[in-house]
């Protein structure tokens, strides 16, 4: 039997494993059940030099006959601080955690292509590492594993993200930015109150504040290259306490986003240039607090090529759509920024079964007969990478 056969063979177990997986989310770093799951199935298939890895990672591999070379497929397995509102009879049992994102599927699809390959392995030369990867929501997950060595010794790898916005059973492998960067900050403004009726005697922190959000426009608008796409967001204003006081301080909260690591490296320069003199220009102070967030997720022309070969291969040209990037993050961009690699969008929208919610909707579902494709996907590109 080939990939695909194998795929569809095992698409109920797939949808089994998918429907457990969802009806018991964990949080990102408390994916202790999950991993335990995870093991216990490799287990079963067969493989069994599983090992924990970032806390509540595993990480296992399948060896074919011989050969050096090693490709990786990754799946993440945390879920969301989401209350399910589907009304399934798998819907989650943990209140107010919510696979609302698709690892489920991810996850339930990589141990599907795991028992492929387990079961294919005379016939492809070098290694497949199965990577479960936590705390993906929070952008931890993969830089914690890349740490612990998780890519050492690894040519490229895979990723499937099933998206909400394609048409259920399409696949999207372009090359290129496919994730945004995306960063978060803070902005503390310090002014000086007084009595609302007597402003000349204070600083206010809010007109300064105000200033700032406008003036952080100008940054997309004016500093950005045009042919670059950019977002800056602000999120939150907290100040003041009451309606006849002048504020003496303001907090700012935002995002930075982008598909370009130098556009995100300029981006702190710029806002801490530009906070800093709007507040000077009204006599009050601006401190910035700037966390670095996931880098832009770019997929590999070659690895790209490849993949769809692998899915055209088993599906047709037709199963190929393409479809537009988008500014969510996701940290599979540290591995890609690593080696190689490519992520795949893998379309679940489908009108006629109800599945028609974004990601993080509290009604965000799959459409399961896409769960064998991709499963098919991770198998036929690992083997067909591993005989390039």
């Amino acid at each position: 039997m080939n990939v695909r056969e194998l795929s569809e063979k095992y698409q109920n177990e797939i949808v089994a494993l998918r429907r457990e997986f969802h009806q018991n989310p964990e949080l990102s770093w408390q994916e202790y059940n999950t991993a335990a799951r995870i093991e216990k199935e490799l287990n079963k298939i067969g493989i069994n030099d599983t090992k924990r890895i970032a806390g509540t990672g595993v990480v296992s591999s399948i060896k074919g006959k011989k050969g050096n070379k090693v490709v990786a497929l990754r799946a993440d397995i945390d879920a969301l601080l989401v209350q399910e509102e589907n009304e399934t009879f798998y819907r989650s049992k943990n209140d107010g955690i919510m696979h609302a994102c698709g690892h489920d599927a991810h996850t339930a699809m990589l141990l599907g292509a795991a028992k492929v390959l387990w079961e294919l392995r005379e016939q492809f030369e070098g290694t497949v590492k199965l990577i479960f990867q936590p705390a993906e929501e929070v952008i931890e997950g993969a830089k914690k594993m890349l740490e612990e060595g998780v890519l050492e010794g690894v040519d490229s790898i895979l990723a499937i993200h099933v998206w909400s916005e394609l048409l259920s059973g399409k696949v999207s492998l372009e090359e290129g930015p496919r994730f945004a960067a995306g960063d978060r900050f803070k902005i503390a403004i310090k002014g000086k109150g007084s009595h609302g009726a007597m402003p000349h005697m204070g600083i206010d922190a809010i007109v300064a504040a105000s200033a700032v959000v406008m003036n952080l426009q100008t940054i997309v608008s004016r500093e950005i290259d045009p042919q670059e796409p950019a977002v800056i967001s602000i999120g939150k204003i907290e100040g003041g306490e009451n309606y006849n006081v002048i504020c003496d301080s303001v907090m700012i909260k935002g995002t930075a986003r982008s598909f370009n690591l130098q556009v995100q490296k300029k981006f702190p320069l710029l806002l801490e240039r530009i906070i800093k003199h709007t507040a000077s220009s009204f006599n009050a102070r601006a401190e910035l607090g700037y966390m670095e967030g996931a880098l832009p997720c770019i997929n590999d022309p070659a690895i790209s090529k490849i993949a769809k070969r692998s899915i055209t291969k088993l599906y047709g040209n037709n199963i190929v759509m393409p479809c537009n990037k988008t500014t969510a993050t996701e940290d599979f961009s540290f591995f890609l920024n690593k080696i190689p690699g490519v992520i795949a969008f893998l379309g679940t929208y489908n009108e006629e079964k109800g599945v028609i919610y974004p990601h993080h909707h509290n009604k965000f579902n799959i459409d399961e007969d896409i769960l064998s494709i991709g499963t098919s996907l991770y198998a036929q590109f690992a083997i067909d990478f591993l005989k390039k």
